[in-house]
């Protein structure tokens, strides 16, 4: 049926209706694909915004934006957000507003995590970024931003393994997924353990990021002491012993250690993203960064001055998230809660995670 013409300029009779409402769908249908969807994700250390299209099942990024804000900055010492942190990260904000009002945005979302969770001046920075940037901030929870990740990272799943653990390594806290993957594509989120321990966090606690390695040490250990129940109620090493586990990792640590090993002279998404990395490749590189200086740490290509502080404490969280849970292999995943914003927004009826907690 050609739903745009009829041969006499009028479509036959009891047909007009159908007519118009079959082409108000493919309008619909049209719009939808040429509008713009945003997501920012304002976290502890970082604030990023993806800005995309739709594209078939998926969707195309037309903009982008990251920038290092640490807004979190002295945090876990005060127990509020700085004025310093707080006037970079609206600076930031205000870079993305910008971005937004260039484009024709029809759907946006924009989320901030752990560090306005802990923090005691929240609603006043909140109140901040809506006045001076016009952004609303919104609030989620660590299980919604972990799920949030793992719709991002959905097209990195082997749906042959029936089982499967996702972590993210962010700046306050660490959140970690338990996933049962069912053969039809469905996925149901079993648990959800978040860790009060991020690369922002730990950093600060231990006085700086250039730790030294007993102090690595001691960090991996008390990762590995709060995942322990989340292992006991679980028995997840059963799984992994009987190869029905996979692992993927979604964050600046693990991305990290995927361009330094693949000795990339410049970091490179395109090359990262979707790569699988042995745990003893992980570890020897993770010990190999703790017996450098911070200065040394920063000359590496993939880390620089920014990340020098920080990626110590991501790999000593890493550590214990690998000898708690030994696959042997991790996929990289760089992509997560931004991706997964904007998947919900742009096909929502494609998603087939179910909730946290959800049964087996």
């Amino acid at each position: 049926m050609n739903h745009g013409r009829w041969a006499d300029g009028e479509p036959p009779q009891g047909q007009a209706s159908i007519c118009r409402a079959e082409e108000r769908a493919d309008d619909r249908a049209q719009a939808r694909s040429v509008s713009v969807f945003a997501a920012i994700d304002l976290g502890t250390n970082n604030c990023r915004m993806l800005m995309a299209r739709p594209n078939g099942g998926d969707f195309y990024v037309v903009d982008s934006f990251s920038r290092v804000t640490r807004l979190g900055e002295g945090l876990s010492r005060s127990g509020v957000l700085s004025l310093e942190a707080m006037d970079r990260t609206v600076d930031a904000l205000k870079r993305c507003a910008e971005k937004l009002q260039k484009r024709d945005v029809v759907l946006a979302r924009h989320v901030a995590t752990e560090a306005c969770r802990r923090a005691a001046n929240c609603e006043e920075f909140l109140d901040r970024v809506k006045r001076e940037s016009g952004i609303d901030l919104e609030i989620i929870t660590a299980n919604e931003e972990a799920t949030l990740a793992l719709k991002g990272c959905v097209g990195l799943l082997d749906h042959a393994v029936p089982h499967a653990l996702l972590f993210d390594i962010g700046g306050g806290s660490t959140e970690v997924l338990y996933v049962k993957v069912h053969g039809d594509g469905a996925l149901s989120v079993i648990d959800c353990i978040s860790l009060p321990m991020g690369v922002v966090t730990v950093a600060e606690d231990c006085g700086g990021g250039d730790l030294c390695e007993r102090t690595y040490k001691e960090v991996a250990d008390h990762a590995g002491r709060l995942l322990d129940p989340f292992e006991r109620k679980h028995g997840l090493r059963d799984l992994i012993a009987a190869g029905q586990m996979q692992m993927i990792g979604t964050s600046g640590t693990v991305t990290t250690l995927g361009g330094l090993s693949l000795g990339l002279p410049r970091y490179d998404r395109t090359i990262v993203d979707g790569i699988m990395l042995d745990f003893d490749m992980l570890l020897n590189k993770s010990h190999a960064l703790c017996k450098m200086s911070l200065q040394q740490r920063a000359a590496e290509p993939c880390i620089g001055w920014q990340r020098a502080d920080l990626v110590l404490p991501g790999c000593a969280i890493l550590e214990a998230i690998c000898i708690a849970w030994p696959v042997g292999k991790l996929r990289v995943a760089d992509r997560g809660l931004r991706e997964g914003l904007l998947m919900e927004m742009i096909h929502p009826a494609s998603s087939r995670v179910q909730s946290v907690f959800a049964p087996p």
